[in-house]
């Protein structure tokens, strides 16, 4: 009786307990930022190395790191006025190498994922006094000259530059037109698919430009109707979809004294990418990277701007595909100009080299069957190289230093999760951001030889509100396959897990080559969503197929040519696993994924028919055809070239397997996977005499937000799950 009793007590706390629990709404996590974590905005470091600066509260503070009670306020958007009387808002900045000088922006407006016009103001600390950088339109991508004496931009499609002594504006170039020639940033998928958008470069001695000129005229032009107005408007820009034209990419390097302009000879070849460009320490050589349009050949290019002649430095082969974020990323030349840092994947993983370029010799500074996830860069006083690795984990990073010669590798931050740092300019210290899948993130000041100084942000509110909740957190598992490799997976369950049960699950895919879900880091804000279905009697999977990343070569490219194929087959084989369970509902498996996850949950509900009873598909791609070239002729090759590759597992092609319950998802304002994906898809089920649901949200991109929108998809998606599985 006292037992019975003592039990009967235990459940009735833990009941008062549960009961106690806050409940997540879907506001919570889409509209009132009640999870979200925060972050140190624009935080970067000072020239001296010796201070951090960061925006707060419309405040560009400065603020010194043995002692942080002498920050320093550079500038106050409530107390600086514009001889008008205006105030402005900050959004981003930069200062000028002597810090005399900050360049501000406000007033931004986004384009795609990585560019954005500003109007931009100088603050001179000096006179504390603050003007307008150019008339005539906004800008992109202004930058002071490393002497801090001009700053150049880009508008409407041509380069410039003011001389902030006299307030002259020069034009580099005159002849950008709109869907036809862009002088100084990318073109669309540049921009989406090798990662950056400025394109044009100071030299060093900040007397030349180097710049890119993309000639888009020959590109096809996709077109998207705008909603809204009487009549709807036609959104029109350049867009290359695999096997189709790509623009046609030259570099220049403009004389700013001399007002005159050299061309880069980049070779005959029109058709070929030029990923990369940067300067040498010398300012008479400008660096770029070559890579053929397969892009399996790369070459690294010297261009002498006294001599007029380009010189091989380096060059790599692949059977597969030479990804520009493994080479081209980390590459940092040395001060004895001879030789330079570099990462390649091509001793089967990533890792970190020392090129010396007159001698033609080559050495491995790091090895073994892990990964480097980010150089940070190299201490030419102690010659010390300072990296991110998978060495642990590759469901973690920790931070390393090793030195130039490969000895002395040593872990300098590696607290169970995910940590990442930024180091100052001399690398005396560092500020590092961890994270784990059950805690969020944290931001600390380092000593690099001393170790912790203190806590910039530890994310103790959200951390608090953990248990408020009753956040239930993930737990890592591993699938093994027949080849004797394994599938690297998580599950979230609920608080009150019960064995004997039958659950339904949602299993969470993106999948796509060079990914990675499973990590040991804190989520985002589905993360919470999840949690809401765990008290709804859902259990959430994830599984990270083969071609996902951290895991070296042959498990990355072996989708190589075909996409969709062994992805889909191993997040089919991941559910029948997991149907064998004990406390799992195998007849009641749903999947569920956003853009390379939208192509995969819809595959895997017709190609895995008698498996999955559910798929939610959001933004998906249906057919690699309409995909961009970049992108997709990596793992593909070309339509031409791979027709089975492209046709094979598209889901276009299977919808005659349709079984479960389907719900399509699409922004019909999506300049990265087109509308005309779900369209397609669409037509295929109608054809087939398929019944699925779907919703289109009118002139919202591939994120499909704004507003009310994520709060209004996750909400149907919700439904669609309750009523669906």
């Amino acid at each position: 009786m006292k037992i019975n009793s003592y039990l009967i007590g235990l459940l009735f706390l833990c009941n008062l307990t549960l009961q106690a629990q806050k409940e997540i709404t879907l506001a919570d996590v889409w509209k009132n930022g009640t999870f979200a974590q925060r972050s140190i905005q624009n935080l970067n470091w000072a020239a001296d190395g010796q201070s951090y600066l960061e925006l707060k509260a419309g405040k560009i503070i400065k603020t010194n790191i043995q002692d942080p009670t002498k920050s320093e306020v550079l500038f106050d958007e409530k107390g600086t006025k514009m001889a008008s009387g205006e105030t402005i808002r900050v959004q981003k900045f930069s200062l000028s190498n002597d810090e005399q000088k900050i360049l501000i922006g406000t007033a931004s407006e986004p384009i795609y994922r990585r560019s954005s016009t500003e109007t931009n103001y100088v603050f001179d600390r000096a006179t504390q006094s603050l003007s307008l950088l150019a008339a005539g339109g906004k800008q992109m991508h202004a930058s002071f000259s490393p002497d801090g004496k001009k700053v150049s931009f880009v508008r409407e499609n041509n380069l410039y530059w003011v001389d902030l002594t006299t307030g002259t504006e020069k034009a580099v170039t005159t002849s950008g037109k709109l869907n036809a020639i862009i002088h100084g940033v990318c073109d669309w998928v540049y921009e989406e698919e090798f990662s950056f958008s400025k394109a044009f470069a100071w030299s060093p001695d900040s007397k030349k430009i180097a710049f890119y000129t993309f000639d888009e005229s020959q590109v096809p032009v996709y077109n998207m109707q705008m909603w809204g107005d009487l009549y709807p408007k036609e959104y029109r820009y350049k867009y290359p979809k695999a096997g189709e034209a790509n623009s046609t990419v030259s570099l220049s390097i403009a004389n700013i004294e001399s007002a005159s302009i050299q061309k880069v000879d980049v070779g005959p070849i029109k058709d070929q990418y030029i990923p990369r460009m940067k300067w040498t320490k010398s300012a008479d050589v400008l660096a770029y990277i070559r890579l053929n349009r397969l892009q399996n050949h790369m070459e690294l290019i010297h261009h002498s701007i006294s001599k007029a002649n380009e010189t091989i430095v380096y060059e790599e082969k692949s059977d597969t595909s030479i990804e520009i974020e493994s080479i081209g990323n980390d590459i940092t030349y040395l001060n004895d100009q001879k030789s330079f840092i570099f990462t390649s994947e091509k001793s089967g993983f990533k890792h970190i080299y020392l090129q010396d370029f007159t001698a033609g010799k080559q050495q491995a500074i790091t090895q073994g069957n892990w990964e480097v996830d980010d150089l940070y860069g190299f201490d030419e006083k102690s010659k010390t190289l300072y990296f991110n690795s998978t060495e642990r984990t590759p469901i973690g990073r920790d931070v390393y230093q090793i030195q130039l010669n490969g000895s002395g590798k040593k872990l300098i931050a590696g607290t169970t999760g995910t940590n990442t740092a930024t180091f100052s300019p001399d690398f005396s210290y560092y500020i590092l951001t961890h994270s784990s899948a059950k805690s969020p993130s944290k931001i600390t000041l380092h000593n690099t030889k001393a170790g912790l100084m203190r806590v910039l942000e530890d994310n103790a509110k959200l951390a608090s509100q953990l248990t408020e909740y009753g956040i239930s957190t993930r737990e890592f598992f591993e699938i093994p396959l027949a080849n004797g490799d394994h599938l690297n997976g998580y599950v979230i369950k609920p608080a009150n897990f019960d064995t004997s049960k039958k659950y339904p699950i949602l299993m969470h895919v993106y999948g796509g080559p060079g990914s990675q879900q499973v990590l040991d880091s804190f989520p985002g804000a589905d993360f919470f969503w999840y949690q809401m279905l765990l008290k709804k009697g859902y259990l959430i999977y994830c599984i990270d197929n083969r071609g996902t990343g951290a895991r070296g070569v042959a498990f990355k490219k072996i989708t190589y040519q075909n996409l969709g194929k062994i992805e889909v087959e191993d997040q089919i084989f991941a559910a029948k696993y997991l149907g064998g369970l004990p406390h799992v509902d195998a007849s009641r498996i749903g999947i569920w994924g956003w853009s390379y996850g939208g192509f995969m949950s819809a595959n895997c509900l017709m190609q895995g028919a008698s498996v999955f009873k559910a798929a939610i598909s959001v933004a998906p791609v249906t057919n690699w055809r309409f995909y961009d070239s970049i992108y997709t002729e990596r793992y593909q090759r070309t339509p031409q070239e791979n027709p089975h590759g492209y046709d094979d597992n598209s889901p276009v092609n299977h919808v005659d397997k349709l079984k479960g319950n389907l719900l399509l998802v699409h922004g019909t304002g999506d300049d990265n996977v087109h509308f005309q994906n779900s369209v397609a898809l669409e037509e295929a089920l109608i054809k087939a005499n398929k019944q699925f649901q779907s919703f289109y949200y009118p002139n919202r991109n591939h994120g499909i937000y704004g507003g009310n929108t994520r709060l209004h998809l996750y909400q149907m998606m919700t439904d669609f799950l309750e009523k669906n599985l």
